[in-house]
C-alpha cells in the first residue's frame, strides 16, 4: 500500500521488452538514495504502479512486469533515461499524508491542455469513459502515483492543480500535451460505486 506522496524520481537504465508479444517485460531502475534497505521481494511504486523488486544490486533495482502491467499501464512506453515517480510501500507506524494508493492501475489517461499560472499548473486529463463514475470533484486520484485533488470533473475530462514544489519533485515537470499518464481512481469511490 502507497500515500501518493511521491519520494523522489528514479531513472530508467535498462529495459528489456518482447516487443512482438508485448506480453512481458524487465526494468532496472536507479533509485538513487532511495534503494537504501530495499529487499528482493519488496514493493515499489513505479509511476503509480506497484511492482516487486525482483533483483538489487546498490542503488539499481530490477523490476519484471506481466502482460497485463505493459496493456493496462505506460511504463511500455518508457525509454532509456526516462524520470519515473517513486515510492516505497508504506510502513505501519509511518504518518499517513496523501490517501490509500494500492498501486493498481485501472486505466491510461491522456493529457489534453495544460494551464500555466503565477502559483500553479492546472492539468486537464481525459479518462477512459468507465473511469467516469468514480471521479468526483474534491475527491482524490493518483496520477502516475501522485496523490492529488480534483478540481473539476466534466464527464470523463478532469483537471488537477499542481504547486511548483510538485512540479520540481515529480516527473509531472517534463509533461506535455498529449502525454500518457496512469490513473488509480480512489479506492473508496470503487467500493461505493460497485453494482
Amino acid at each position: 500500500m502507497f500515500t501518493g506522496i511521491i519520494e523522489g524520481l528514479g531513472t530508467i537504465k535498462k529495459f528489456d521488452k518482447n516487443t512482438k508479444t508485448r506480453s512481458a517485460a524487465k526494468m532496472q531502475v536507479d533509485l538513487g538514495k532511495l534503494a537504501k534497505g530495499l529487499k528482493a521481494g519488496h514493493s515499489v511504486a513505479i509511476n503509480g504502479v506497484c511492482l516487486t523488486v525482483t533483483k538489487i544490486s546498490k542503488n539499481q533495482a530490477e523490476f519484471e512486469m506481466i502482460g497485463e502491467t505493459i496493456k493496462k499501464t505506460d511504463l511500455g512506453a518508457l525509454e532509456l533515461g526516462d524520470k519515473v515517480n517513486i515510492e516505497c510501500s508504506l510502513k505501519v507506524g509511518e504518518r499517513m499524508e496523501g490517501h490509500f494508493v494500492l498501486g493498481h492501475i485501472d486505466d491510461i489517461g491522456k493529457i489534453i491542455k495544460i494551464e500555466k499560472k503565477p502559483t500553479e499548473i492546472k492539468f486537464w486529463i481525459e479518462l477512459p469513459k468507465a473511469l467516469a463514475k468514480y471521479v468526483v470533484k474534491k475527491g482524490s486520484i493518483a496520477i502516475d502515483g501522485i496523490s492529488l485533488t480534483l478540481v473539476d470533473v466534466i464527464k470523463n475530462k478532469i483537471s488537477v492543480c499542481i504547486i511548483p514544489h510538485t512540479m520540481k519533485i515529480t516527473n509531472l515537470g517534463s509533461k506535455k500535451i498529449g502525454d500518457k499518464v496512469n490513473i488509480e481512481t480512489d479506492v473508496l469511490g470503487k467500493y461505493t460505486t460497485k453494482d
